[in-house]
């Protein structure tokens, strides 16, 4: 790694304050209404990875202060189910629960919220992530109708934008930053490549979490128990011949298609985070710290842009250089907006999603962010590495990046 300047010297090194991750945990990402979790319920899902996320961590429920989950589409936030998994799954009644929804980031919001009360002194130990099930929530809460005319009729044209559907997005992020639809097609082939050999040499194995889920029988009804153990949006074998034969969804003359944007897909992740000086006094090994998050806004009509604003936010604040950097995990919301997000910036795609995005892992938009994160520890401990980004665009006109650094 290059020499640090002080700034970024300073925030690496080690103090008895610092949040560090105990674990970092997800189950697998499958498709929606189709593939092993649709007939789940997301407390189902998020329930196995709590309980390996305090496992992995070799603590107990009880050490557990407070909880965040970051959900998009439940009813009533995911809160009052969210607590019931927390209590089904053995926390005890003082460990505490709440959600958040800053839409595709929220998971990773969780994580940033329970670092920030762990930084000031609130609580000592808390559990962040996120889940979302699509199949069950997605048609009926993707973009809400019950909305005030005042603001339906709004002469301010950013304020109607952020009910724009986020294909529309997409499709004015490729022409506004030309990114040609032979481009996107070509990116979705090497999303899909790169998760196959992945997912073949068992990389995302030490992430993973298997659930046990009710399926029910199309003829009888009947439900039978099946045990999920692997993501299953990738299409091994991918070719470009193959996805550029499929139809623009926005529009007959669009770039976009169901092959080379995101996966409509279910899924839970979960971390645990923890005061460093709490955990050397049990002789607890952290797999890395959490060093920051900047989030900044963008116009809700190219919503996908967003990172290239909170990711140099990020360098500033931590005195990173992006030389420094090892690994990015950027989220593969569509194609057209990696792509400008990754030209925009100058990133070394070498760096970004080495194992595949969402385009070929699939985005339960609730838990990515912290799905993303369980990927990031994983691959930096494989190749051995240290310093990683996560980040992503967010519905409305946001980018979230965090920092992360993975300790030997």
């Amino acid at each position: 790694m290059a020499t640090l300047n002080r700034v970024a010297r300073n925030i690496l090194q080690k103090g008895p304050n610092d949040v560090v991750l105990l674990s970092a945990v997800r189950t697998p990402i499958n498709r929606s209404f189709k593939g092993g979790f649709k007939d789940a319920y997301p407390e189902e899902l998020l329930m196995p990875a709590m309980k390996a996320a305090v496992q992995r961590a070799t603590i107990e429920p009880g050490d557990v202060n407070d909880t965040m989950i970051g959900n998009v589409l439940a009813e009533l936030g995911f809160a009052k189910t969210g607590r019931m998994a927390l209590n089904h799954a053995g926390f005890p009644n003082s460990t505490t629960f709440h959600t958040v929804n800053r839409q595709c980031s929220s998971s990773l919001q969780a994580i940033t919220h329970i670092s920030h009360s762990i930084m000031v002194g609130q609580i000592d130990v808390g559990l962040a992530g996120g889940v979302e099930s699509m199949s069950r929530n997605y048609g009926s809460r993707g973009i809400p109708t019950d909305v005030s005319p005042t603001l339906l009729g709004s002469t301010v044209k950013d304020a109607r934008d952020c009910l724009m559907p986020m294909g529309i997005t997409s499709e004015n992020m490729a022409e506004r930053y030309g990114v040609d639809r032979k481009a996107q097609d070509e990116y979705a082939v090497r999303s899909h490549s790169r998760a196959s050999h992945a997912q073949r040499e068992g990389r995302f194995d030490w992430e993973i979490v298997p659930v046990m889920v009710s399926k029910f029988d199309e003829a009888t009804g009947q439900p039978t128990g099946v045990e999920v153990i692997k993501d299953d949006g990738i299409r091994h074998g991918l070719t470009f011949e193959k996805v550029s034969t499929l139809k623009p969804v926005f529009g007959e003359n669009g770039k976009s298609t169901a092959g080379n944007s995101s996966q409509i897909s279910d899924g839970a992740a979960a971390t645990i985070l923890a005061r460093r000086s709490w955990a050397e006094e049990r002789g607890l090994q952290p797999l890395g710290r959490f060093v920051g998050t900047k989030v900044s806004g963008c116009a809700p009509d190219e919503m996908g842009i967003g990172p290239i604003y909170a990711i140099p936010a990020l360098y500033k604040y931590t005195g990173i250089e992006q030389k420094d950097v090892d690994l990015i995990e950027l989220n593969e919301a569509f194609a057209s907006q990696t792509i400008a997000c990754i030209r925009k910036l100058g990133l070394d795609e070498d760096k970004v999603n080495v194992n595949g995005g969402a385009i070929a892992l699939g985005h339960p938009t609730g838990a990515t962010g912290a799905r993303q994160t369980a990927t990031l520890f994983g691959e930096l401990r494989r190749r051995d590495k240290e310093i990683g980004i996560v980040s992503m665009c967010a519905s409305t006109g946001h980018g979230v990046a965090s920092m992360f650094v993975r300790e030997r």
